[in-house]
């Protein structure tokens, strides 16, 4: 692989992570200390160790300067195995992600129970990324830990979009679809979001635990019929019971709830078009809201790679979104590494274009461990590289195993957490074919 453009995709990666690091984007939208009671701080997510780590540092030093005591604040926060902080106050909890854990249920517990105290003087703030509806697991009454793993194994494998896996999940759930709003009253409650997903809706952000739900049993019915889940006989039920409902717009519960989105997809994308247009690249930026079958998007994304190339131009192609896989197959690899598979086996021949797939959390699929790979690099050497390895890029992706393709010629990219999460990340560098 050309190090020149490896490099420059690896920068364009990195410039988009690092404007959506709480510690850039959080402490100028954190409230103020509130004038009497307790400041609660309730995180989940993959950013929720570095924005709690970023609150707390931000409020312990108003309150030292304010000479308020220590144990008017407190809180707990729930992160992924891996994206823990260190804290001085506040417990940071790493669970499991995207099956939940055990871990995950009883830092969930303590989270609710801190809200469930909280009275008309204290402030609650909610720092939620992406990771949060596995991060925090508090079954419905009636369903175990082991069908809520079942649900969500199905879910992951089933190829549904994120507002659909987090439709299921809002109405099988005790913190979920707005329920943690509820369980804070009267205290008022202030949402301070990353958004990992496509339209940054604040009711798909984390399954919503704090702000109403449009959605109703009847749909999470539907996905489940739509894409023929197979589920635990007590999950089937749950999805018929009237009381596993989630409350709606318009509901008194959220009157003294206000949520604020402190970074977004578009955010990362467009500080990555900075950063290449700097190295001398026209920037294309096919949007923040991309969804579908990973090859699928692929397959358009290398066709107009291509026009682009055959038309000389120097461009670098980015987007976002949460493609999807439906798997088929019984290898390894995410969405990302999936799309870049496809990828090279439609760019074939074509020279001049280099690409990095990765998710901005920096794992992709995987086994849940903090060093699975992001995604990976393809270059015009991907496809001689393989055959000389042995490797049928064909057959791998058939068995939906890009991390095993992608690992026999080193084209995986490991950047290890990042500690924010604002969906994947796609750049396609077109360069100039040589005089």
């Amino acid at each position: 692989m050309a190090t020149l453009s490896r490099d420059l995709l690896e920068s364009l990666f990195r410039t988009a992570v690092a404007t959506a690091h709480p510690s850039q984007c959080l402490p100028a939208n954190l409230p103020d200390f509130p004038p009497r009671g307790q400041l609660i701080i309730l995180a989940a997510g993959k950013a929720a160790g570095s924005m709690t780590a970023a609150a707390e540092r931000h409020y312990l030093a108003l309150m030292a300067a304010r000479r308020i005591g220590e144990h008017r604040l407190a809180g707990i926060a729930v992160t992924r195995h891996g994206y823990g902080q260190p804290t001085r106050r506040i417990e940071v909890v790493e669970a499991g992600h995207p099956v939940p854990d055990q871990a995950g249920l009883a830092g969930t517990e303590r989270a609710l129970a801190l809200a469930e105290r909280a009275g008309n003087d204290d402030l609650v703030v909610v720092l939620l990324s992406g990771g949060a509806s596995a991060n925090w697991i508090a079954p419905a009454v009636g369903l175990t830990l082991a069908e809520k793993q079942a649900t969500t194994r199905a879910l992951l494998r089933s190829g549904a979009n994120i507002g659909e896996i987090n439709c299921v999940r809002k109405h099988l759930s005790h913190i979920k679809g707005g329920r943690l709003a509820a369980r804070a009253q009267p205290a008022r409650v202030v949402t301070l979001a990353i958004s990992d997903v496509p339209g940054d809706d604040p009711a798909v952000i984390g399954s919503g635990p704090t702000v109403p739900d449009p959605t109703t049993l009847a749909d999470a019915r539907a996905i489940v019929g739509k894409y023929r889940l197979d589920l635990p006989e007590a999950v089937t039920h749950a999805l018929a019971e009237s009381e596993n409902e989630s409350p709606k717009p318009g509901d008194p519960i959220f009157a003294s709830a206000s949520y604020k989105i402190v970074a977004r997809p578009a955010d990362a994308l467009a500080a990555a078009k900075i950063r290449a247009e700097a190295a001398g690249y026209q920037s294309v930026i096919l949007g923040d809201r991309l969804q579908g079958e990973a090859r699928e998007v692929a397959a358009e994304h290398a066709r107009l790679a291509r026009d682009l190339a055959a038309q000389g131009r120097r461009t670098a192609i980015l987007s976002g979104g949460e493609l999807t896989v439906t798997l088929r197959g019984g290898g390894r690899g995410g969405p990302n590494q999936e799309y870049a598979l496809a990828l090279a086996i439609a760019l074939s021949d074509a020279k001049g274009i280099a690409a990095l797939a990765a998710d901005t959390d920096g794992t992709d699929g995987g086994s849940g461990r903090p060093d699975d790979p992001a995604g990976a690099f393809v270059d015009e050497t991907t496809l001689q590289r393989a055959a000389a390895a042995g490797l049928d890029p064909a057959a791998f992706l058939a068995n939906n195993d890009s991390t095993g393709f992608f690992n026999g010629i080193g084209d995986l990219f490991r950047p290890g957490p990042t500690f924010t999460n604002v969906t994947d990340f796609r750049a396609i560098v077109v360069d100039r074919p040589p005089r």
